[in-house]
C-alpha cells in the first residue's frame, strides 16, 4: 500500500510539474473550435453585409456622355448621404416613425407591465393559461398578423366595422388620420406578450422574502407592485424599451401589408419602405446610404436611451 501511494504521489507531482501550453490555459485550437460555429456565420452574414452596404453608400453611378452614355460606378464620397439628408420623403418617414414610437412604445410597454404584474400576483387564477394566451400573438409572423388585421380594418369584410356602424359610429381604420395607428395596433398586439414575458421573468427572480417583509410593514398589493416590484425590474423595462426603439425604426411589414388595401400608405411611408422603394428602382447606392443612416439613428437613440436611463437607475 505504501509503494502504491508513493507511486501515485510521484505521478501526480510529475503531471503537475509539466508546463501546459499557453500559460496553463486551454489550447488555442480548442477555443477556436468552440467559437467558430458562432463567429463564422456572424462574420459572413452580419459583418460582411454591413461592410458591403457601407461601401456601396460611398459609390455613385455616372455616365460617360450625358444622360444616354455608358454608365460606370465610381467613388463619390458622401454624395449619397447628401441626397439622403436633402430628401423630403426621408424626413417625412422619420417624422411618422418618431410619432409612432412616442405613442406606441410607452402604451405597449405599460400594457405589458400591467399584464406581468397581474400574472405575478397570487390573486390571479389560471396563470399558465393567461401567460400562454398573452404570448401567443408573438408566435404569429408579422406579415400574417398584418394580413389578419387588414381583414378587420377593411370596410367590406370586417365584422368589427359592421358592429361599430351598428352602434352609430363611422370607423375609418384606413383613413389618412388613422392608418398609422392601425399599424401601431398591429405592432402592439404582436409584441406586448413578448415584452410581458421578459418583465414577468424578472419578477419571478425577486426573492419572496421581500414581499413578506413588506407585508409585515403593512404594505398592500398595490404598494408592493409599484414600490418594490417595478423598481427592481427596472433593468428589464429598460431592455424592452431599447428593443422597442430598435423595432420601431425597423417597421416595415405592418404598413407594407396595409398598403395593399389603403391608398393612404405610400411606398415611402417608413424609412425601411423608402430604402426598399429606392433599391427597387435600381439605385442601390442611395438605398445603402439610407440604410446606413437608419442604422446610425437606431444606434444613437437606443444607446443614448440606455446610457441615460442606466445612469438614473444607478446601473
Amino acid at each position: 500500500m505504501t509503494d502504491i501511494a508513493t507511486r501515485a504521489t510521484r505521478v501526480v507531482t510529475a503531471a503537475g510539474s509539466r508546463r501546459r501550453p499557453n500559460g496553463g490555459g486551454p489550447r488555442a485550437g480548442t477555443i477556436v473550435a468552440f467559437l467558430a460555429p458562432f463567429f463564422l456565420p456572424f462574420v459572413l452574414f452580419y459583418l460582411v453585409p454591413i461592410g458591403y452596404a457601407v461601401w456601396q453608400s460611398f459609390l455613385v453611378v455616372r455616365r460617360t456622355r450625358g444622360q444616354y452614355g455608358t454608365s460606370y460606378t465610381t467613388f463619390g464620397g458622401f454624395e449619397q448621404y447628401g441626397q439622403v439628408f436633402q430628401n423630403t420623403e426621408f424626413w417625412a418617414s422619420i417624422g411618422r416613425i418618431a410619432l409612432f414610437g412616442i405613442v406606441q412604445v410607452p402604451v405597449m410597454l405599460f400594457v405589458a407591465l400591467i399584464m406581468a404584474l397581474l400574472l405575478d400576483t397570487p390573486l390571479l387564477k389560471l396563470k399558465a393559461f393567461f401567460r400562454v394566451a398573452a404570448f401567443m400573438p408573438y408566435a404569429v409572423p408579422g406579415v400574417i398578423a398584418a394580413i389578419m388585421w387588414s381583414f378587420l380594418y377593411s370596410p367590406q369584410l370586417s365584422p368589427l366595422v359592421d358592429l361599430l356602424e351598428g352602434l352609430g359610429l363611422q370607423p375609418d381604420f384606413l383613413g389618412p388620420g388613422a392608418v398609422l395607428w392601425s399599424a401601431a395596433n398591429v405592432s402592439t398586439w404582436l409584441w406586448t406578450g413578448y415584452n410581458m414575458l421578459i418583465m414577468f421573468s424578472a419578477l419571478q427572480a425577486i426573492p419572496q422574502e421581500l414581499y413578506e417583509a413588506a407585508k409585515l410593514d403593512g404594505a398592500g398589493n398595490w404598494a408592493i407592485a409599484w414600490r418594490i416590484k417595478v423598481p427592481i425590474i427596472g433593468p428589464s423595462i429598460i431592455l424592452t424599451t431599447v428593443f422597442s426603439i430598435i423595432g420601431t425604426l425597423q417597421l416595415y411589414a405592418e404598413p407594407a401589408v396595409l398598403r395593399q388595401i389603403s391608398s393612404n400608405i405610400s411606398s415611402t411611408f417608413t424609412p425601411n419602405m423608402l430604402a426598399y422603394a429606392v433599391a427597387s428602382g435600381n439605385n442601390y447606392q442611395l438605398a445603402a446610404a439610407i440604410s446606413v443612416v437608419i442604422a446610425v439613428i437606431t444606434f444613437v437613440l437606443s444607446f443614448g436611451f440606455m446610457r441615460l436611463t442606466a445612469k438614473r437607475a444607478g446601473l
